[in-house]
C-alpha cells in the first residue's frame, strides 16, 4: 500500500482513496468522540458529545489538517469553523447539510461528506467484500427488467438456483420496475445472516420467491479467458475495479494465462472508475520489471516516487484498452505502462483524475473523503481535466458504446471494435519482437536485468 511518507507527518495516514466522483479507494480512520482543534482547544460551546457538532468539527479538523491546498481555495476556514459550531441545528441532516455547504467552497468535488450510509458502501466498496446474495445485475434495454447477469459460484443466489437472465421483480415486496440496477443491489445487500425475499421470473415464466440468507463474500474484479484471433493464443483481462482483492485477483489471472500460453495480453481498464491507490502499484509491479510508476505531492510539498520492484510476473506483449471512463487508479496505472513504453494504449482518451483522497470515518458512523495530494505520471505528465491520450485512437459512437457495455458479452469478441483492434497491435509487437535479434524473456520474469 502506498502511504504519503506516514514517518514524515504526525497524522497517521492509513491507507489512501482515488475516487472519480463516487467512486473511491483506501482508508484512513479518524477516532475520537470529541475532536480538538489545531490548537488543542475544547470544540466550540464546550462538551457537546451527543450534538452533531462534533461530527461537524471532526470534519472540519480533518480538512485543515490534510486538506492538499493550505490556502483551502482562498476560503476563510477558520471563519467557516465558528460559522458550523455557531449555529443550532434542528436535526443531525441539518448539520449534515451545512457541512456540506461548507465543503462546496472549497470548489473540490472530490473532498465530500458521506452519510453513514454512503460510508459504509464506499468501504464495502473498497473491501473488496459485501454482504449480499452474489448477484451482479444489469436493466436490460430491451425488456427494462432489472436482469442477473453474474452468479458468484458458491453464493447464496448459486445455491438457490438463481441463473444468468434471471429478472429480479420484487425485493423484500418492493417492485423494482421504477428503480436502477445500483437500487436494486443496494436492496439485496444487508447484514451477514440477514435474510432477504426475492420474486423473480425465469423466460418469461410464472414468478417464483425465494429466501436467501445474505452472506459476504469477495467480489470478483478481474475477469479473464483465453482468446484464440487469427491464430493467435491472447490473454484478455478485464479489471473492474481497484479494491482491496484486485491485486491477487489480477496475480491468478496472469499467472493462469501464462501457463496456458498466451502469446501476449490485451488489459481492459475501460469503464474502470480507479480505487485503491495501493492496488494500482502493486498491480503496475506485475507488468513493469523496473522504472517509476507514479509520483505524488502533497500540501506540505512532499515529493514522493514510487518505482517498480523487479517483481514483474510477464514481460510478454501487452495492450491496454481505456476510455473517458477509465479514471483516477486506472490512470495511474495507464501512464505507468505507457510512459515506461511497456503497453501500447488503445480507445479513448481516459478522464482525467490525478488527485488522491484520503477517506476518514467520523465518529457517528458517516464518513468524508479529502484530497490530500495531487499526483503525476513518470514522465511528469498532470493529467487533470486533460486524462491520458492512447497511442492508437479507437473511437465508438454512443449507440456502439451503449450496445457493447450494456452486454457483457459482447466484451472481448469480434463485435468489439476497440478489442479487436488492441489484438492487432499486439500481433505486430509479437511479430517484431519474434524478428529481433534481441533475445527477451517470454513468460515468467526470471531475469531480473531482463527490461
Amino acid at each position: 500500500m502506498l502511504v504519503l511518507s506516514p514517518q514524515r507527518r504526525t497524522r497517521q495516514l492509513k491507507t489512501l482513496v482515488l475516487t472519480p466522483l463516487a467512486l473511491a479507494v483506501s482508508l484512513v480512520v479518524a477516532t475520537g468522540k470529541t475532536a480538538l482543534s489545531s490548537t488543542g482547544e475544547a470544540p466550540l460551546g464546550g462538551s457537546f458529545e451527543d450534538s452533531p457538532k462534533v461530527v461537524l468539527d471532526q470534519a472540519w479538523q480533518i480538512v485543515n489538517q490534510d486538506y492538499v491546498d493550505p490556502n483551502f481555495n482562498q476560503v476563510d476556514w477558520q471563519a467557516t469553523r465558528q460559522r458550523l459550531l455557531g449555529q443550532d441545528y434542528s436535526s443531525r441532516e441539518a448539520a449534515y447539510g451545512a457541512l456540506r455547504t461548507a465543503l462546496r467552497q472549497l470548489n473540490d468535488p472530490y473532498t465530500r461528506f458521506l452519510s453513514p450510509t454512503e460510508y459504509a458502501d464506499l468501504t464495502d466498496q473498497t473491501s473488496g467484500e459485501v454482504s449480499g446474495i452474489g448477484v451482479r445485475l444489469q436493466r436490460d434495454n430491451q425488456s427494462g427488467a432489472v436482469t442477473v447477469v453474474e452468479v458468484s459460484a458458491g453464493s447464496p443466489a448459486a445455491q438457490a438456483g438463481i441463473t444468468v437472465g434471471d429478472r429480479i421483480l420484487l425485493v423484500d415486496s418492493q417492485s423494482t420496475e421504477r428503480l436502477s440496477a445500483d437500487g436494486v443491489s443496494q436492496l439485496l445487500r444487508g447484514g451477514e445472516g440477514s435474510q432477504v425475499t426475492v420474486t423473480l421470473s425465469r423466460n418469461g415464466g410464472a414468478p417464483r420467491t425465494v429466501i436467501l440468507t445474505r452472506a459476504r463474500m469477495e467480489m470478483p474484479t478481474v475477469e479473464y479467458a483465453l482468446k484464440t484471433v487469427g491464430g493467435r493464443s491472447i490473454g484478455y483481462i478485464r479489471l473492474i475495479e481497484f479494491n482491496a482483492h484486485a491485486a491477487e485477483q489480477m496475480e491468478k489471472a496472469i499467472l493462469s494465462l501464462v501457463d496456458q500460453g498466451v502469446q501476449g495480453f490485451v488489459l481492459d481498464l475501460r469503464g474502470n472508475p480507479g480505487g485503491l491507490l495501493l492496488a494500482s502499484i502493486d498491480i503496475s509491479r506485475m507488468w513493469l520489471q523496473h522504472g517509476p510508476i507514479v509520483r505524488t505531492l502533497d500540501r506540505d510539498g512532499t515529493d514522493e516516487a514510487i518505482s517498480a520492484n523487479r517483481t514483474a510476473l510477464t514481460q510478454l506483449p501487452l495492450t491496454v484498452l481505456v476510455d473517458r471512463r477509465s479514471a483516477s487508479s486506472s490512470e495511474i496505472l495507464t501512464g505507468a505502462l505507457q510512459d515506461n513504453k511497456r503497453a501500447i494504449v488503445v480507445g479513448t482518451t481516459t478522464f482525467g483524475k490525478a488527485l488522491v483522497q484520503s477517506l476518514h470515518g467520523l465518529s457517528d458512523g458517516s464518513g468524508i473523503t479529502v484530497t490530500v495530494a495531487h499526483y503525476y505520471t513518470p514522465n511528469g505528465t498532470d493529467i487533470s481535466r486533460k486524462g491520458i491520450t492512447p497511442d492508437v485512437s479507437v473511437e465508438l459512437s454512443d449507440r456502439q458504446r451503449s450496445e457493447l457495455f450494456n452486454n457483457p458479452a459482447l466484451l472481448a469478441t469480434e463485435s468489439d471494435i476497440q478489442f479487436m483492434r488492441a489484438v492487432a497491435v499486439l500481433e505486430e509487437v509479437i511479430i517484431a519482437r519474434q524478428n529481433s535479434p534481441e533475445p527477451r524473456q517470454l513468460g515468467l520474469v526470471q531475469d531480473a536485468t531482463t527490461p
